[in-house]
């Protein structure tokens, strides 16, 4: 253990280069304040907007105050080490770039939401650097992050998907031009329809589009996004979700379902209906027949190891009626670092089902570490 005390000692990365910047930030605040300081030596690490590692102020404010957003701006410059042999951090010289002092990390915390930190380009990095870490490898992240291809590996699955286009051109490349939505791709969504980044989260740069006529402006919101569209047919049912948490041995854990209803003047779960508005109902648990709670528990693990996640994932459905009049559960996300800020969903659904925060950060450390060996395995079957 490489932490004062023999205790380990855990970098908890926040922050980053996305448009969820800020959530991320509020997430760290909660994984922080709930490691405990007698087991860990925690070591906060800030990713700037602009892509710097900082060290940063255990006591910065980490949490949504009076609507205003937290970030990282400040602190004493550090970069991962890719040597395996380093493990850690190197503090750098201000002026001359140089490292000055080494601080080695038993476990990194990604706490990132978003391109450069959900999307496998960190989970590679640590992977180049050896120290094990919290969370989906990289084709996980990479794939989970990707609303289209998170589709297709769990169609071929079989677990249903709500009807979608991809914007692509007549050579088969990503566009931003709405009109390569042609006539029969729209008689096939229908109306409504949600248009979004194909890349992010947190419903940022996504439009509720109930006219044809708003599809150019919709698309342009999500092209500032990520120039990698998606239009999604909209799925009628009720919005549950489900928590999937891996166990150092043995299958993964689903918690109770949770579900979120609009309160009257709400047309959808937007960013502000996500963390700064009273615009929607949670309840967690969610009111579901045995059968249901069932369906949608394993269903979530169905998709958790159909997309080979690790450590942890927030499934993301809609409950419906079928034809038949039978359930029918309709995949729509599956978010392999879900918010950690005090009302997200994740840790209130496994508070529910009897693991409280602190008891789920240990879990999920725990589970980092017991991970690592297996991935120190070169291809040769020899040990790194």
């Amino acid at each position: 253990m490489s932490g004062q005390a023999g205790k380990l000692r855990i970098a908890v990365v926040f922050g980053g280069r996305s448009a969820e910047h800020s959530i991320s930030c509020v997430s760290a605040g909660a994984v922080l304040a709930a490691l405990d300081p007698d087991r860990y030596d925690v070591v906060p690490v800030g990713i700037a907007r602009d892509g710097r590692w900082v060290l940063a102020d255990p006591a910065q404010r980490l949490a949504i105050a009076d609507g205003e957003l937290p970030e990282v701006t400040g602190g004493t410059a550090v970069s991962l080490v890719g040597d395996p042999g380093g493990r850690g951090l190197a503090v750098l010289e201000p002026t001359a770039g140089m490292a000055s002092a080494l601080t080695e990390v038993d476990v990194v915390f990604p706490v990132l939401h978003g391109a450069y930190g959900e999307d496998g380009t960190i989970q590679g990095l640590l992977e180049m650097s050896g120290i094990p870490y919290v969370g989906s490898g990289v084709f996980a992240s990479a794939a989970s992050m990707d609303k289209e291809f998170t589709k297709k590996l769990l169609a071929a699955a079989g677990l249903p998907q709500g009807a979608h286009v991809v914007l692509r051109d007549a050579s088969g490349a990503v566009s931003a031009d709405p009109g390569v939505l042609d006539d029969a791709a729209r008689e096939r969504l229908g109306l409504p329809v949600f248009v979004k980044p194909c890349r992010a989260g947190s419903s940022i740069g996504i439009t509720k589009v109930t006219d044809w006529a708003q599809l150019p402006e919709a698309v342009a919101t999500a092209a500032a996004v990520d120039p990698k569209v998606i239009v999604e047919a909209a799925v009628p049912g009720r919005e549950v979700e489900c928590g999937v948490l891996a166990r150092p041995d043995g299958p993964p854990q689903a918690s109770l379902p949770a579900e979120i209803r609009l309160r009257p003047g709400t047309e959808w779960y937007d960013f502000a209906a996500k963390y700064l508005d009273d615009a929607v109902d949670f309840d967690v648990p969610a009111d579901l027949t045995p059968e249901q709670t069932r369906l949608v528990q394993d269903t979530a693990r169905t998709a958790f190891l159909a997309l080979d996640c690790r450590g942890l994932a927030r499934v993301d459905f809609f409950l419906g009626t079928g034809a038949d009049g039978a359930d029918r559960l309709v995949v729509n996300e599956v978010n392999t670092m879900p918010g950690f800020t005090p009302i997200s969903m994740y840790p209130r659904m496994w508070a529910a089902t009897g693991v409280d925060f602190a008891a789920l950060v240990d879990r999920l450390v725990e589970v980092a570490l017991a991970a690592r060996p297996a991935a120190e395995a070169t291809l040769d079957g020899t040990r790194a």
